[in-house]
């Protein structure tokens, strides 16, 4: 993942106490990374080289110049969607300024989504998923919509699922699930009062929960085990929850076609196997136009 400062932030709490002092006043501040030489950046956090040495290190990074290379392009990442923020939808827009606006926006989410996944994080959501008895899934809204696609994906996969519209179902949930199972939680906004209750009751039951969230911090983010990072923009119609939905989906997708490849033989034959035929295709007629996937 080459997200920096969110790496920073994240790993920020195993820090010594000097090296949170340096990561506090470098994610106040990033341009201080581009802007100052090792020296210089110890001088104005009160610390040493090798001070920083050692939290780029824990970080992840080899040393001071990969990490200040990975800054600088995720400033310039920012700079990039503060440009598209410009593009939002006006009263004036025409109906192609609409199609150009919110196809670019789905783009962008996209490419948001590529670049915050972690295939590590990504490796262990997989194999928890694969070795558990019973995936239960968690949302409400729009997400309760990503939720549902990631229902019928596993389903033809043929891992149990057990999903439910209502809230007070999904507090039973919760309640039900145990140690063999895994929660997958998902959540914009990551602060849904619902979604941290159900969160709650599932960490004292030892569940382990992935949690498909925004890179920030949140209530969700600090109650799962693992974090699968959606776009953290939405646009002016946030209510309409476009691009946070292209990004879910898009890990939905990632999880189920990780998951299938891992016996890809096997999956394909079981694919094949609940493939649900269309009336057209069951009678031996094909109807005009119509598609067999």
């Amino acid at each position: 993942m080459s997200n920096a400062l969110l790496k920073l932030r994240e790993q920020s709490r195993l820090f010594s106490t000097t090296e949170r002092e340096i990561a506090m006043h470098i994610l106040e501040n990033p341009q201080l990374v581009v802007d100052m030489s090792i020296h210089e950046l110890a001088k104005h956090t009160f610390s040493s080289a090798s001070s920083i040495v050692r939290l780029c290190n824990h970080t992840g990074y080899s040393g001071y110049k990969e990490f200040r290379k990975a800054v600088t392009h995720e400033l310039a990442m920012r700079e990039q969607s503060k440009r598209t923020e410009q593009k939002e939808i006006t009263r004036s827009d025409s109906l192609q300024d609409i199609i150009d606006k919110i196809s670019y926006a789905n783009i962008v989410s996209l490419e948001e989504t590529r670049e915050l996944m972690d295939a590590a994080v990504l490796r262990t959501c997989v194999d928890l998923i694969k070795n558990a008895r019973m995936i239960y899934l968690f949302g409400l809204g729009a997400s309760l919509c990503a939720a549902r696609d990631a229902y019928l994906k596993f389903l033809r996969l043929n891992k149990l699922c057990v999903i439910n519209d209502d809230w007070h179902s999904q507090i039973l949930q919760a309640r039900n699930a145990g140690t063999q199972d895994v929660g997958i939680v998902i959540s914009y906004s990551g602060a849904t009062v619902e979604m941290v209750e159900c969160m709650k009751i599932m960490r004292e039951n030892n569940t382990p929960i992935i949690a498909i969230t925004r890179c920030e911090n949140s209530p969700v983010s600090e109650l799962a085990d693992h974090l699968l990072y959606t776009t953290s923009r939405e646009s002016i119609f946030r209510s309409g929850a476009t691009s946070s939905r292209i990004s879910q989906l898009c890990i939905i997708d990632i999880l189920y076609t990780a998951l299938a490849n891992e016996d890809y033989e096997a999956s394909l034959e079981q694919l094949s196997r609940t493939h649900i035929r269309k009336p057209g295709q069951i009678s031996g007629k094909m109807y005009k136009g119509s598609s067999q996937f």
